[in-house]
Order: C-alpha cells, then sequence, then structure tokens
C-alpha cells in the first residue's frame, strides 16, 4: 500500500452523535449477530507459583517452581470470539490451525464451553498448538514461555483453512480475519485465497485486523490502531498524542486504497470511522481511575463484527464498540469481554471524551465574531431550537458564595485516604493520593456532595490506611466537610446582611441580566444544584435571584437514588413533552454539560474564574470543552452576541 495512491481530498470530520435510544436499540439486535472469527489461535496459561515452598532438584540442585493454581483462557483469535459470544451472539465460529498436542485439546475444549463453534478448526500433526505461558509470582510475571514460534503452513493447512472460512462465509453475516502472532496466517498464498472467498461473498461482512498484512486484503473493511496505519502507509514515528487531523488523513488514505469502511482507534480518545469517503469521529469514554486494557482491541473488533452483521450502522457499530472496550478496560488482572447488561449500563451512564484536541489547546478556538464567545460546536448553533425551558448550576455559574470548595475538599479528602497515617506516610503515597483525590473531585464537580462522598468512602477502601471498621459512611464524610465549608458560607452571608459586601461581590457578572432576559422572553427557568436544597434556596434569597427561577430551585434531598440535575431535566422533557433540543442546560461543572448533551439539549458552559467573577478559568474550559460543550464563555457580559447565539435575542 503506497500513501501515493489516495488522492482524494480530505472529507471534513464531523462528532457523531452519542444517542442513547439508539444505542440501546442496537443493543437489542446483537444477540441475532452470527459472527466467524479466523486467525491464530493461541491458549493463554497462567500458572500461579506456591512461594511458600522452597525446593531444589535432587538431580540438577536448580531450584524448582510449584505451580500452586492454574487457569487457561482463549488468546489471540480466540479471544474475539469469545468477545463475540459475551454480546450474546446466536452463533460464533473460530477457524484456525491447533496442533495434536494437549494444550490442542485444550483450546478445543474451552471453545466448547463458551458455545463457540469449533467445526473450522484444521489440526496439524507437525503443529504445535500455540501458547502463552504465564509464571505469576508476588512480584509479578515472570518471563513468558512461548509454544509454537515455529510453525509454518503447508498447502494441506491452507486448503483446510480457505474451505472452512468458505463454508462460515456462506453461514454469517460477518468474518473477522485477525493476525496477531507472527507472520504465519500473513501468508501471500492464504490472503490471495481469502480474497477470492471474499469475492465470492458480496453480501457478507469482512474486517480485518491483522498487524501483518492488512493491506493485501481486498474488499474488506480494516480495524487498525494510528500505529499500525501509520505503518501501513508508510509513515514514519509518531509523535504522542496524534493530532485528530492525521488520524484523519491516516484513515482517509486507506479508505482511498481499500473502498470499505475503516475504523481507526485511538485509545481513550475514541474511534474514527471513515465510510463513503465521509469521517466520522466518535468519541472515546472516560474511564476513570485504574484501568487494565488488555483485550480491549479485542473487545473493539468483535463488538464492531457483531454490530456490522446484523446490519447496525457503522458509526453506531462504532460507539458500541467504544462502549465494549471501556467495560473491558474497568476489569483488572484478566483478558475482560462486555455483556449486553454492561453495554446498556455503561450507554445510559458514559462519560464521553468530546474534542480532547480543543480541550488540550486553545490555539484552535473558534468564536462568535466580535466576541470572546467560544463555539465549540457549529452544528449546536445551526440546529432549529426553540428554546422554552433553562436548566442553571448554582455555584460558579451564578453564585461564587462557595467559591473555593475544592480548596477545602480536597484536604478533607487526603486526610480522610490516609487517616492516622496521614502525618507519617511517604511522600510518595502523599502524592498519589493527592492525585487520586485532585481526579476523583475534577470528574465529579457537579453531583451532589452525597454522591462524591460515597466515592471516597471506594477511595478510602482502595489505599487501605484505615481500618474498616473506622471507615465513615457517605453521611459521615458529607457532614465533615460541609461544617468546615459551610461556616465559610455564613461569614459571607453575615456580611451581606450587614451591608459590608453587596450581591454582586458574590454573583458572576452577567448572570442576573441574562435571567432576566430569558424570562421575560417566556423561558422558564430552573435552579438545579448538587448542594442540599436548603442551602441553595437560603442562598439564592440572599443574593436575590430566587424569584426569577418560576420553574423551581432543586437540589440534593439526602439520598443517593436522586441526581437533583439529572432528575430535572428528565422531568422536564417527561410533564412538557418537549425534545431536547428545547432545553438550555447552562453550568460550569461536567456533570450538567455531560447530562445535557445526552439528552441533546443546547449546552452553555461557564468556565468561570470565580474569584474575579468574570473572565476565563482555562482548566475549567478543558474539562467543559471534554464533557460535551456547545457554547463557551468565561461570563455573561455579552449578552448582545450570546441571545441570538441562543436564538433568544
Amino acid at each position: 500500500m503506497n500513501a501515493a495512491t489516495a488522492t482524494h481530498p480530505l472529507p471534513t470530520a464531523l462528532a457523531e452523535p452519542v444517542v442513547l435510544s439508539i444505542l440501546l436499540a442496537a443493543i437489542e439486535r446483537l444477540p441475532a449477530a452470527r459472527v466467524a472469527v479466523f486467525g491464530d489461535l493461541c491458549v493463554d496459561a497462567y500458572w500461579t507459583l506456591d512461594e511458600q515452598r522452597e525446593e531444589q532438584s535432587v538431580e540438577t540442585g536448580l531450584p524448582v517452581a510449584h505451580v500452586g493454581s492454574q487457569r487457561y483462557s482463549l488468546g489471540a483469535a480466540g479471544n474475539v470470539a469469545v468477545n463475540v459470544a459475551a454480546l450474546g451472539a446466536a452463533q460464533v465460529e473460530l477457524i484456525g490451525v491447533v496442533g495434536t498436542d494437549c494444550f490442542g485439546h485444550q483450546l478445543l475444549e474451552l471453545a466448547g464451553r463458551q458455545g463457540i463453534g469449533t467445526a473450522g478448526i484444521v489440526r496439524g500433526a507437525s503443529w504445535q498448538t500455540m501458547v502463552y505461558a504465564k509464571p505469576l509470582s508476588s512480584a509479578g510475571e515472570r518471563p513468558r514461555i512461548d509454544f509454537g514460534a515455529n510453525n509454518r503452513l503447508d498447502a494441506a493447512l491452507i486448503s483446510g483453512l480457505v474451505d472452512a472460512i468458505e463454508a462460515a462465509a456462506g453461514r454469517c453475516g460477518a468474518v473477522v480475519l485477525n493476525q496477531q502472532v507472527g507472520q504465519v496466517l500473513a501468508d501471500a498464498g492464504l490472503i490471495e485465497a481469502v480474497n477470492a472467498v471474499i469475492a465470492r461473498h458480496p453480501t457478507t461482512l469482512f474486517l480485518v485486523d491483522a498487524r501483518i498484512g492488512a493491506e493485501r486484503y481486498h474488499g474488506a473493511a480494516l480495524k487498525l490502531n494510528v500505529r499500525e496505519a501509520a505503518r501501513l502507509l508508510g509513515r514514519g514515528p509518531l509523535a504522542e498524542p496524534v493530532s485528530i487531523e492525521l488520524a484523519t488523513e491516516l484513515a482517509s488514505e486507506l479508505h482511498g486504497v481499500c473502498g470499505q469502511p475503516v475504523f481507526l482507534t485511538r485509545g481513550e480518545r475514541g474511534l474514527l470511522l471513515v465510510d463513503a469517503g465521509v469521517v466520522t469521529v466518535i468519541p472515546g469514554v472516560s474511564a476513570a481511575g485504574r484501568i487494565d486494557p488488555v483485550g480491549a482491541g479485542d473487545a473493539v473488533t468483535a463488538t464492531l463484527a457483531a454490530a456490522l452483521s446484523v446490519g447496525i450502522a457503522a458509526a453506531t457499530a462504532g460507539q458500541l464498540a467504544n462502549l465494549a472496550a471501556a467495560v473491558t478496560v474497568r476489569k483488572l488482572d484478566t483478558t475482560g469481554s462486555a455483556s449486553p447488561a454492561e453495554l446498556r449500563a455503561l450507554a445510559a451512564a458514559a462519560d464521553h471524551l468530546h474534542a480532547p484536541e480543543l480541550a488540550e489547546d486553545r490555539r484552535r478556538a473558534r468564536f462568535l465574531p466580535g466576541s470572546e464567545i467560544e463555539v465549540v460546536r457549529e452544528h449546536a448553533l445551526t440546529a432549529s431550537r426553540g428554546i422554552v425551558h433553562a436548566i442553571f448550576d448554582h455555584d460558579g455559574t451564578i453564585s461564587t458564595l462557595r467559591q473555593g470548595w475544592e480548596a477545602m475538599m480536597e484536604p478533607m479528602m487526603a486526610r480522610a485516604v490516609l487517616g492516622a497515617q496521614h502525618a507519617t506516610a511517604s511522600t510518595d503515597i502523599h502524592r498519589r493520593v493527592a492525585a487520586a483525590v485532585r481526579e476523583l473531585i475534577e470528574r465529579t464537580t457537579g453531583i451532589q456532595t452525597l454522591a462524591q462522598m460515597e466515592e471516597l468512602r471506594g477511595l478510602v477502601r482502595d489505599f487501605g490506611c484505615v481500618p474498616e471498621v473506622e471507615i465513615l459512611d457517605c453521611h459521615g464524610y458529607k457532614k465533615i466537610y460541609n461544617d468546615a465549608l459551610l461556616a465559610q458560607i455564613h461569614g459571607r452571608v453575615a456580611r451581606l446582611a450587614s451591608g459590608e459586601l453587596i450581591p454582586a461581590d458574590f454573583i458572576i457578572r452577567g448572570a442576573v441580566e441574562l435571567l432576566t432576559h430569558l424570562r421575560q422572553r417566556g423561558v422558564h427557568l430552573h435552579l438545579a444544584s448538587g448542594t442540599d436544597r436548603a442551602d441553595v434556596i437560603a442562598e439564592a434569597t440572599a443574593l436575590g435571584y430566587a424569584d426569577l427561577f418560576d420553574g423551581g430551585i432543586h437540589g440534593a434531598v439526602g439520598s443517593l437514588a436522586v441526581e437533583a440535575k439529572r432528575e430535572v431535566m428528565d422531568r422536564i422533557m417527561r410533564e412538557h413533552g418537549i425534545a431536547g433540543h428545547a432545553l438550555l442546560v447552562v453550568g460550569d461543572g461536567p456533570v450538567e454539560i455531560r447530562e445535557g448533551r445526552r439528552r441533546g439539549a443546547l449546552c452553555l458552559a461557564i468556565a468561570s474564574d470565580e474569584p474575579r467573577r468574570y473572565g476565563l478559568d482555562p482548566a475549567k474550559r478543558a474539562r467543559l470543552i471534554r464533557a460535551g460543550a456547545d457554547l463557551l464563555v468565561g461570563d455573561f457580559t455579552q449578552l448582545n452576541r450570546l441571545l441570538p447565539a441562543l436564538g433568544l435575542a
């Protein structure tokens, strides 16, 4: 494959909207999938060593390693098939070569337990079944022991494999061509014969996921990562991270050569799909905390094949594949898979990572003419709106009475995690705890405090510095935090009451003017906060704008089951029978922006510099763009440009 052969112009990259109803409908179709997986067949062997037993061989004098326990699983192409089976597919077939050795029998038995068909597996008398044997000790994985590195295909094996692929192509909606180990399945004669099978089955979807030889298949869709794409196109080493422009260029060139859909994986940044000359950017799914990426690529391949085999649109298949990868990386120290139930759960709660390049680089920002109003998604402004309801966050969006809450929460959480070890823990542990706490706060900004404290409990357990009997419940941790924060707030409110300060000292510039204008235009206003409801009402009253919210003031009610912002959005849409496009969501936290984006609302993010009450906070800007903002401002002072953009001039 040569980059010079692709001369078509680059299409424009479009962000694909993630619509929950479409994803859920697609997941329901997965059990009808019929998929065959051809590729390297391997057994993953995990041998946990018994380190309590020490012995030397009488014959050699060398140490003896005793295996305390052992487990086996399907690896390489077998793991792709396992992932298809986990999706509930009606039919999964495995095609490849195994030996007549004991591991060959083990592989067939493992496949049978998963309900995977093995009629397409060819037995080779001189073939050594591939095994990755991994001795495990308390110090980690010891040097791996591999079987099957010297295997070679002969004419009889190639003939048997081609016959099995031909038969499977007639029965299945999709055939995966998967090469992961060595160069055996990159044999030129085998690929030529497979190409002939592809040509004879134009209605069957063939999907290539190959580290070697992918460019030699004809008539098959491609799934690969940016490194593999660069290698196929003869590009040099790529700088990290790979830009959206370069990824688009690579995927488009490959599409121009193969003429089939190309799925380019980008790790946490999601997928690029090029199909029919159009590039679709599919956002990644944020995975908080520790992850294990082993097997994520297999989950993507399996989900794409299953979805495409039942006629699901390529963009939706890519979104499902992202969800499947996000499910598997959360399963630590194992090669995980994703079930339909897990996909449904994550589809409803996934935090998608939008426009990461724009979030990280302010030089990419585009603004409304003559303004500092950043346009993140142009499409959001061209869509027909007709806004009739607006939901506002409170702290940092309108009010700054609670400014500085993060500075109180972070040390409070760190002390909770370290407990009695706070004064004695090493610098490294303090650093790790601080990083984990900051990640928790950034990810959960905007949800109710009680839910943040429930996540804190998990962090306390993960670090293990506090005995289980001393770990508080979420209400206990919330009280510690609230007592400190409310003392500060009460002091500020007292200064308001005495006349030392005025409400404008604690209100984001232009906020009240925006609220007043929206009310005059007949827009119903709702205030929704993660702060306790009674406190929100008291603070909005003290600042003089509580009566503007004819839709009500909503806050936490002391129950993890009730998330105010989500509840308010759903209730408005349900009771008033409106679609998301009639809803405006305004906030400075990722939670309300994510929830609004999920429902198709217009999301106005305010990256407020709270101490000044005007201007932009760059860190907020980055997290709000990643959460899915449509428009972004530092304050509300440019109403003459903002209101027309909202369709509310």
